[in-house]
């Protein structure tokens, strides 16, 4: 255990794990270690004979959890980017204790008095402090630090088996992912593909030992360009059902039994805290505060938005008709006959624009506007030792040199990684013990094009890169001095911010003629394709509102059940649907099967909304440098970096905003975003 890498701080002058040494066998005696450590330094502040006071007793709080922390963040960055069966029976062990563990330390009596004590008394503390421990004192009473001994025996046993849930569950949806295909064997399979999704399709064969053939998979970026391009109906059909019906294909894998029963569990604890929804519980410590605000602002959306997918829908099938079909546009032929709908409509066409979306230019793009918001500067590490030969380094600093902090890349979609995208912290920004810099990691899953070719983004694609590195600047620019509040540690409906207001920047012309250029020409890509493609921004968001918003009032109303033991999970989803009216040729952007949100842990629970809350404040956050005249208007950026991506959780999110702004925003800006003030 002692020569386990895992056990010592990282040596790397970037920060990094030591990835090349770590083995799966590493990871559980590394967990008991650290664990046990952590649990022998609260032994002694609760042992301390003097009073609490912040110094005696947060502090070394604050550090007692950081050896835990850095086993943590490497494992589960590992679990779900490149995941092996080893490391997932480490998963299925480790998650109960995990949660055993964490239950010993926010149910600690002692420690609890301690942290009441404090914040009683926290007038006195410096404006960061008081903050610190008003965050520690809310966690610690939502852990259930004030319930009777039995109510906390419950809630133990209650903690341990969600976590164990949680895990089953995301095993089972990358299960399902990586064990289906779609084999495209003659040319008649592959009708309508451009080329390069052949190509694509060509390399994730040969990643599953098909070299010569060509696949489809589960990952968003092979499936969604498949179902816009390929003219083959029963072909896109199947690779739809497949794709929709992830987590429910039966069999071990199935989740409809583990999504009843974390309702349930979630529900239980929800009432053990005196809450009478888990809804309400989680909300209560959001920015919305309530399941009634959340219902207002996602109803105020999903009105005009049905509104406006009946109108989009009676296009797409008008297009069918002129193509001779007069059987009904369903589901897995939007995408197809909206990409005809566009093309006709704005004389755009997806795949025209995809030369132009070059991976590598874009993550020069996305560095090039952080350099002049920010005054970052990116410099890429070479012939460094890590978990995939795929994954990349920079070193990130200011314009003067000053170090800020690392950040990783990982592109590229394969068998071992859960599907979607996202931003992971393996290690946070604080000033505990020394400038303790930052240390982030973006985790994608494009298609990567054979070897010696360019790999080509969606707009979509793109769009989805500039997000992830929102959330990763949210990260490197994070100056606060406990970890507690530092990065993305913040309100889950205020964390979306930074990510959703730096996509704004992707649609611009000022960065799309500088770094959209052609993969064969070099040339730029022409102002006639430029102007289409922003004309066309706002086409079929009827379409991708309803999409996501059905997926987030599901998420409400699963959560707003007061007791869920024998739920139907299918029948519920299809009856809220009806209720809510929709459509019938349309299906929710993530099905409760596969809602890996909401159901692999607790992150999303009652949260999905928090993606168009944050859109409220992003809308409207642009707005500001657009009322400035400048993209890159030095002052508004400066208030931006200030409250925004540096700040942590020094502040209520509202006050951060409302600091930066000058003013709360209202949903106007995002119905104008979005083209549906008029709807």
């Amino acid at each position: 255990m002692a020569a386990s890498p895992l056990l010592a701080a990282p040596t790397s002058p970037l920060g990094l794990p030591p990835f090349d040494l770590i083995r799966p066998e590493h990871f559980l005696p590394a967990f008991v270690a650290e664990m046990a450590a952590q649990l022998t330094a609260i032994d002694r502040i609760t042992d301390a004979p003097e009073p609490p006071d912040f110094t005696n007793t947060v502090v070394p709080l604050e550090k007692a959890g950081l050896g835990l922390e850095r086993v943590a963040a490497a494992f589960f960055h590992l679990a779900g980017a490149d995941t092996n069966a080893a490391l997932q029976a480490v998963e299925r062990e480790i998650s109960p204790l995990l949660a055993r563990h964490a239950d010993k330390i926010y149910l600690n009596d002692r420690l609890y008095g301690r942290i009441a004590s404090i914040w009683a008394g926290r007038s006195s503390l410096g404006d960061e402090e008081a903050r610190v421990i008003d965050r520690y004192h809310t966690i610690f009473v939502r852990a259930g630090a004030a319930l009777d001994a039995a109510g906390k025996e419950r809630l133990r046993a209650i903690n341990e088996r969600l976590a164990s849930i949680g895990t089953k569950f995301s095993q089972n949806v990358l299960a399902d992912e990586s064990g289906w295909k779609l084999v495209l064997e003659t040319d008649d399979d592959r009708a309508g593909l451009p080329d390069w999704l052949v190509s694509a399709a060509s390399a994730a064969a040969e990643e599953r030992g098909l070299p010569g053939k060509h696949v489809i998979t589960l990952s968003r970026s092979s499936i969604e360009p498949f179902l816009t391009f390929s003219t083959r109906a029963d072909l896109r059909a199947r690779a739809f059902d497949a794709w929709t019906k992830r987590g429910e294909f039966g069999g071990e894998t199935d989740n409809a039994a583990l999504i009843s029963e974390t309702v349930a569990l979630r529900a239980e604890r929800a009432g053990l805290m005196g809450y009478p929804s888990y809804a309400d519980f989680r909300l209560a410590d959001q920015m919305a505060r309530s399941p009634a605000a959340v219902s207002e602002l996602l109803m105020s959306v999903w009105e005009p938005a049905r509104r406006r997918v009946a109108t989009e829908h009676a296009a797409l099938q008008a297009m069918a008709a002129t193509e001779g079909s007069n059987a009904p546009v369903g589901a897995a032929d939007w995408r197809h006959y909206a990409e005809k709908v566009r093309k006709a409509q704005f004389d755009f066409d997806e795949a025209e624009l995809k030369p132009y979306l070059q991976l590598d230019r874009l993550i020069i793009a996305a560095f090039d506007v952080a350099s002049r918001l920010f005054g970052l500067s990116f410099s890429e590490a070479e012939g460094l030792s890590l978990y995939n030969p795929d994954v990349r380094v920079w070193a990130v600093s200011r314009r003067d040199g000053r170090p800020v902090g690392t950040f990783l890349g990982d592109y590229f979609a394969r068998p071992s990684k859960r599907s979607g995208a996202w931003m992971s912290a393996l290690r946070d920004q604080h000033r505990l013990d020394g400038d303790v810099r930052p240390v982030v990691v973006n985790v994608m899953n494009f298609s990567k094009a054979p070897a010696g070719q360019p790999t080509l983004l969606s707009f979509d694609d793109a769009r989805t890169l500039f997000h992830e590195f929102g959330h990763a600047l949210h990260g490197l620019l994070s100056n606060v001095t406990y970890p507690l509040i530092a990065g993305t540690n913040v309100a889950r409906d205020f964390v979306e911010l930074p990510s959703q207001l730096y996509e704004h920047w992707l649609e611009r012309p000022e960065v799309l003629r500088a770094h959209a250029t052609h993969a064969e020409t070099g040339e730029p890509m022409p102002d006639a394709l430029l102007d289409k493609l922003l004309a066309a921004r706002r086409f079929n968001q009827g379409f991708a509102t309803v999409e996501y918003t059905s997926s987030a009032l599901i998420d409400l109303e699963l959560h707003l059940l007061g007791a869920a033991d024998g739920l139907d999970v299918a029948a519920f989803e299809r009856q809220a649907l009806e209720r809510l009216g929709m459509p019938a040729y349309m299906v929710m952007r993530h099905r409760t099967p596969h809602f890996a949100h909401v159901f692999s842990g607790d992150g999303y629970a009652s949260g999905y909304y928090s993606y168009l809350w944050s859109e409220v404040l992003d809308a409207d956050a642009f707005e500001a440098f657009e009322e400035a005249g400048d993209i890159f208007d030095p002052e508004t950026a400066a208030r931006l970096h200030e409250h925004v991506y540096s700040a942590g959780y020094r502040r209520d999110p509202g006050d951060a905003y409302t600091a930066f702004r000058g003013r709360l925003p209202s949903s106007a800006a995002l119905l104008r975003k979005r083209g549906l003030d008029q709807a």
